[in-house]
């Protein structure tokens, strides 16, 4: 079973971020045969770092990592091909799929949405000019859709490590971190946000105190303005109950392990989002901006799921908070009213991680697909 997965980074992280995970697992857990085009090779060593992002060929976790070159190179199509994010195939590429003597499945993996039309899209057919069927896979977070990454052993990893404080200190440390022992621990991880500076006053004035993990990123920039100099990566900045500390860039598994030990997770895009999910910690989603401020019906799709089972105050507090951290609106009122849910925000974390579970990841669905589709 041969994979061909390519991937045009466009959103920083986000889109190799997804792709990289999903050919190592298909790797491990399926046996598959995987070889991913990445255009951008700096990005994929960024969060791995034994890549090389000068060569055009290597080899990594057992997947082969190929470099997507404006001049494209013939090569032998797969059994089955991905595009990821409506990237465009080489046209060269394409013309091989269609005369290659083998049908190839050919999906497009899509972006991942709560709207509703998104089931009755996922798994249907397209057919192209050539005579070749292009079919849209979507994942999801509800049963007619294409499920979530999720690799085996992730879960239980997780529970080991929240539930051993001297693992999670353990963990920390190893990060370079030692937060207060009554402290909050906070990630965040975004895109640039007017947003920002309000909420960190509003956390340097809080009662409780929060030690906030910055991983290197786009918003590192208006973290700057507001400490009105630059942060280090390890540095401490210190102002009344908040602490503010900037990560160095890490590699996927670490950063999971990061989410699992923060008591509120704020992240952007795709693969954050996912990962903050599967922690099982209360989160903030900040998405991708769209024109017209199409990206913000996504975001309120995903939240009339997610806030199901909340209580409706709970519910109203967390719709505040997210549409003024989106909307780069005053966070201060937003915050005080979601403190006083969190208990119940993050109960409800909990509950939403082992709803998901039970669903299949998006690396089983995919191969099932390819099943059926024979």
């Amino acid at each position: 079973m041969k994979w061909d997965i390519f991937c045009c980074v466009v959103d920083n992280y986000g889109d190799i971020g997804v792709t990289w995970r999903l050919a190592r697992q298909l790797v491990a857990e399926h046996g598959a045969d995987v070889r991913l085009w990445v255009d951008d090779l700096a990005a994929l060593a960024r969060i791995c770092p034994q890549a090389d992002a000068g060569a055009g060929c290597q080899r990594l976790s057992g997947v082969e990592v190929r470099h997507w070159a404006p001049a494209w190179q013939a090569v032998e199509p797969a059994d089955v091909v991905i595009e990821a994010f409506a990237c465009e195939l080489p046209a060269d590429y394409v013309a091989a799929m269609s005369t290659r003597e083998t049908p190839v499945l050919w999906l497009n993996l899509e972006y991942l949405s709560a709207e509703r039309w998104v089931e009755g899209c996922h798994g249907l057919p397209s057919m192209q000019g050539n005579g070749l069927q292009k079919f849209f896979f979507f994942p999801g977070f509800t049963a007619g859709t294409g499920g979530l990454l999720r690799e085996r052993g992730l879960l239980a990893a997780r529970d080991r490590l929240q539930g051993d404080s001297a693992a999670r200190a353990g963990f920390l440390a190893s990060l370079g971190i030692t937060p207060a022992a009554n402290a909050r621990v906070v990630s965040l991880f975004a895109y640039e946000n007017a947003a920002l500076a309000g909420w960190l006053d509003a956390l340097a004035g809080d009662d409780l105190p929060t030690h906030l993990l910055v991983p290197e990123g786009r918003i590192l920039g208006d973290l700057q303005r507001w400490a009105g100099q630059s942060l280090e990566a390890g540095r401490v900045l210190q102002r009344d109950a908040l602490s503010v500390q900037v990560l160095p860039f890490m590699q996927q598994d670490r950063y999971d392990g990061l989410l699992w030990c923060c008591d509120l997770n704020l992240v952007r895009g795709e693969d954050s989002f996912v990962r903050a999910q599967w922690a099982a910690q209360p989160l903030v989603w900040q998405i991708y901006a769209q024109q017209d401020d199409a990206h913000l019906e996504k975001l309120d799709a995903f939240m009339a799921l997610y806030c199901q089972a909340l209580s409706g105050e709970a519910q109203a507090a967390l719709r505040a908070l997210w549409h003024a951290w989106n909307m780069g609106e005053a966070m201060a009122p937003a915050w005080t009213a979601w403190r006083q849910h969190a208990d119940e925000l993050a109960a409800h974390a909990q509950a939403w991680a082992r709803r998901q579970a039970v669903r299949a990841d998006l690396a089983a669905a995919l191969v099932q697909f390819y099943r059926n589709w024979l």
